[in-house]
């Protein structure tokens, strides 16, 4: 069994992409140390960040106990939740169609269910201009990947699981800080019960909670509804 003596660097900020490395560092019960970027004040435009992170976004994690026991640094939550699963042997199946199915829903969240619910977050409440349009387009877009997750989690029910690709995974912890936002997204949540439970169900595991819980500094806040400098950061780079 894989151990990790050193401590793994989190570039963090508190967003679902970011939550996501918390909650399996702490699922995995790793050491690491938090390096926060504050994103609404350009830290993750800084070369010391872009060293490890080249578009820019968080989250990054340096590992000093990566391959061939050389250091390592990976960028892009996915890659990062696969990397420390594969490492530490847990939370991603034990066999090729487990590992299938996990795969499926991790990359429908990166590629679908995190995109379209930051489109409909931005145009329902960030963008200077409310395009009836664009609004529309995003919240129906939102409502059919929620559609989507209730249905897939209504059949592993019926199969006696309780997640998303049977046990828990990687792809629940992917979808789950993305998931907590619904009311945002415009879904009454009662309109998706197999969804809600699960949603309670990842809530209440203990290190979930203790990745919750991390608290940065006011500083570090971000606060893109009102203010605007963060808004010139945050949107519309090119």
């Amino acid at each position: 069994m894989t151990t990790q003596t050193l401590p793994i660097d989190l570039y963090y900020a508190a967003t679902p992409n970011g939550r996501k490395i918390t909650i399996i560092l702490e699922e995995l019960a790793l050491p690491y140390a938090i390096y926060p970027i504050n994103i609404g004040r350009g830290d993750q435009f800084k070369p010391d960040f872009l060293a490890i992170s080249p578009n820019n976004k968080i989250p990054a994690i340096v590992d000093p106990e990566g391959p061939e026991g050389k250091p390592v640094s990976i960028f892009e939550s996915g890659a990062i939740l696969k990397y420390l699963a594969e490492k530490f042997g847990k939370f991603y199946g034990t066999s090729w169609s487990e590992r299938i199915k996990i795969d499926e829903w991790l990359f429908w969240q990166v590629g679908g269910f995190g995109p379209m619910l930051g489109q409909n977050n931005h145009f329902s409440r960030y963008a200077p201009e409310k395009i009836p349009y664009a609004i529309k387009r995003y919240q129906d877009e939102s409502h059919r990947l929620y559609r989507v997750l209730d249905t897939q989690l209504r059949k592993q029910a019926e199969l006696g699981k309780g997640y998303v690709a049977g046990d828990y995974s990687i792809a629940d912890i992917a979808i789950f800080d993305w998931s907590r936002g619904s009311d945002n997204h415009g879904i009454d949540i009662a309109e998706f019960p197999s969804f809600a439970a699960w949603r309670q169900r990842v809530t209440d595991r203990p290190t979930v909670q203790r990745a919750l819980g991390i608290t940065l500094e006011q500083s570090q806040q971000i606060s893109a509804a009102t203010d605007k400098e963060a808004q010139k950061i945050l949107f519309n780079q090119r």
